[in-house]
């Protein structure tokens, strides 16, 4: 080996330096996603992928660079578009150039950022998800559910401590009503990665907790946070899970640009959580105001009903005396018909009677005869029964009567030895002497 032809490391590395910077002057407009972005000493760095489409799988990788100076420019710039900050996940479209450093080796470094591009994709998405909720039938249930009208029993999704729930408590507090609003706060995460498992979470917990019939709503609040750090609240599992969940949802997560997808599948949605407040405030006012006016309805029915019944009152007040001379006349002349009509009526019944009584006259001699004619028959039928009967005619016919002191003897058990029995027949009685032959 000839060893006598070398370079250093760092020769070497500034050849490669060279020939990128000679066959690579051009800047070039690149699409890759942020796979990580972190920012460190007013730079950012960041790590750039492509993946295959069909499979997900990374097929390209890269570090890049946005040096701070132009960092502050691009990056007020890209918020104010997006409504987010630069993020892992997100699909960007950068300008870059390539440099080589001795030292530090190969990167892209950033000198632009299209945010035109990444709206685009972001518009995409949420119309992606916004498709799959409608063909899922969950993307109008909220508005299907209807507030309860007194809505004062509160559930709060919100950063615990944050200025926004501060301020959407005192308004509750200090309403010109002085209605009264229980609220109880289910904290959670309102900005970053972790808003939507963060949500989720306080969701699933005002679901399970004991109490979750005595709540009237839900309210999603975002107060003290970055403004342009919202998207979290665009995501299908918050949305499936917020379109679906049984109470109505308020969203007031403080922020003018377009709706997110929370703010769209939500029951209502406010600007900021004061907003918020004052439509939990005014829906209670409004039902106060149907109440009051329906008192006022049902006291001027009540009262116009009294003074009514007092007119027909005082109407028959005026007619009364009219009314009984009216029935004491006709009663009297009713007493008079009566009068003139009672000897003709007792004329009539008295003539009805008699001439009853002559008919029951010519009947009796006819109805006694029959009857005494009845019970002469009736008289011979028993006559010759008891003629039957007549012991006197059963001795003529042959028979006999036994009798032992002077009662008859059915059963030779009866006698004894030597007993005097007498003995009855047609012509006469004997007696004799009773002997057992042994």
């Amino acid at each position: 080996m000839n060893t006598d032809h070398h370079i250093t490391l760092f020769e070497l590395n500034r050849l490669v330096r060279e020939s990128i910077e000679l066959s690579m002057p051009d800047e070039y407009w690149v699409e890759a996603e942020l796979s990580e972005c972190r920012e460190r000493g007013g730079h950012c760095y960041m790590e750039l992928v492509e993946k295959d489409e069909s499979t997900n799988t990374p097929i390209a990788r890269a570090s890049a660079k946005c040096w701070r100076n132009t960092w502050m420019m691009v990056q007020p710039t890209f918020e104010r578009a997006t409504g987010q900050p630069l993020r892992a996940g997100l699909k960007v479209l950068l300008k870059v150039y390539a440099q080589f450093h001795e030292t530090f080796g190969f990167s892209w470094i950033v000198s632009d950022i299209d945010p035109t591009y990444t709206l685009g994709n972001m518009a995409r998405r949420r119309q992606e998800i916004i498709r799959q909720l409608k063909a899922e039938g969950v993307f109008d249930l909220q508005r299907e559910l209807r507030l309860p009208m007194f809505c004062q029993r509160i559930a709060v999704i919100s950063a615990e401590g944050a200025a926004g729930y501060g301020d959407f408590c005192k308004q509750l507090a200090d309403n010109e009503y002085g209605f009264h609003f229980d609220v109880t706060l289910f904290p959670a995460i309102m900005q970053g990665e972790q808003v939507e498992e963060s949500v989720i979470a306080a969701l699933n917990d005002i679901y399970n907790h004991p109490s979750l019939i005595p709540f009237d709503c839900v309210v999603i609040i975002r107060g003290g946070g970055a403004t342009a750090d919202l998207s979290g609240f665009d995501t299908l599992a918050l949305a499936e899970n917020v379109a679906q969940f049984p109470l109505p949802i308020i969203t007031g997560i403080g922020h003018e640009r377009d709706e997110c997808i929370l703010d769209m599948i939500s029951h209502t949605r406010v600007k900021t959580p004061t907003a918020a407040a004052a439509f939990l405030i005014d829906n209670l006012a409004r039902i106060w105001e149907r109440l009051f006016q329906a008192q006022q309805r049902i006291s001027l029915t009540v009262t116009r009903k009294i003074s009514t019944l007092k007119t027909q009152l005082s109407t028959l007040t005026t007619l009364i005396p009219n009314l009984a001379l009216r029935i004491v006349s006709a009663q009297r002349h009713r007493i008079e018909l009566l009068e003139s009509r009672i000897p003709l009526a007792i004329g009539q019944k008295i003539s009805d009677q008699r001439h009853r009584i002559e008919l029951l006259e010519g009947r009796i001699p006819i109805a006694l005869e029959r009857r005494f004619s009845e019970q002469k028959h009736h008289l011979e039928r028993l006559q010759l029964l008891l003629q039957g009967y007549d012991p006197q005619i059963l001795l003529g016919r042959g028979y006999s009567i036994t009798l032992h002191n002077g009662k008859v003897v059915r059963d030779p058990a009866q006698l004894h030895d030597g007993d005097t029995v007498e003995t009855r027949i047609e012509k006469g009685t004997f007696k004799s002497i009773v002997t057992w032959n042994n």
